[in-house]
């Protein structure tokens, strides 16, 4: 199948698993997981109707950046990012997805301050409890959220999780569950920058489950571009400034 067929069959099962949610399927966005693959497939993606792309690694993110830039696409970030990077990318993304630690959350928030720039953000919750995953354990989500009133020029929308992976993605559903139960609980924390209502959780294996479980946004890779090649991750070699 074509891409722009991947995209039109995702986009009925999303409509479809949000009427059987008894849910508004406009309520539910697809961020289209780009990673390792190249401009002219992102492009394809494009003209299929996908508007919101998710990247991985920097430099992989910054050549597509510069080669679309007159796409009106917007790019949110949902890879591990380490401070150093921060400066490549802090003002060509819509969203970052995974704001892990209060570290980062401050080098970010500095970079915006001067170049008085604001930043959707989505804190990414460890809701598995995993040691090789990062994020924000559960017991620490509430203490986070008051520490984010710091960081002025971060606004933070919401919540974002990667679960455990089953071969049976029904398995992963007391996770999303779980994630949904926290969600309505801090959403009632706000401040001047903190207004939780996105829940970013779902990938090509079990979107649907996390449509059912209340995802605002699901995060699609496989299904719309295909399996990616092992070796795919591309090295940081950008120029320092």
């Amino acid at each position: 199948m074509s891409i722009k067929e991947n995209w039109e069959k995702i986009s009925k099962e999303v409509e479809d698993a949000a009427v059987k949610s008894g849910r508004n399927p406009e309520e539910i966005q697809i961020i289209a997981v780009s990673k390792t693959f190249p401009s002219e497939i992102v492009l394809e993606a494009v003209k299929a109707g996908a508007s919101d792309f998710g990247e991985n690694y920097v430099q992989d993110f910054l050549t597509k950046y510069e080669a679309l830039r007159d796409s009106n696409v917007k790019w949110h970030f949902i890879g591990h990012l380490q401070s150093n990077k921060i400066k490549y990318i802090f003002d060509k993304i819509y969203m970052i997805h995974t704001l892990d630690s209060v570290k980062l959350a401050e080098s970010i928030n500095k970079k915006l301050k001067n170049a008085d720039k604001k930043l959707k953000a989505l804190i990414q919750v460890n809701i598995g409890e995993e040691k090789n995953k990062f994020g924000i354990d559960v017991s620490e989500c509430e203490r986070f959220l008051e520490k984010m009133q710091n960081f002025t020029n971060l606004r933070i929308e919401g919540l974002m999780t990667i679960p455990p992976y089953f071969t049976k993605a029904e398995k992963v559903r007391p996770y999303f569950a779980k994630m949904k139960k926290l969600f309505e609980k801090l959403k009632k924390f706000n401040s001047d920058n903190i207004d939780l209502k996105e829940l970013s959780m779902g990938m090509s294996n079990d979107f649907k489950i996390a449509i059912e479980e209340g995802a605002t946004i699901i995060r699609i890779g496989t299904a719309i571009f295909g399996e990616r090649a092992c070796n795919a991750v591309p090295k940081f070699n950008v120029k320092k400034t």
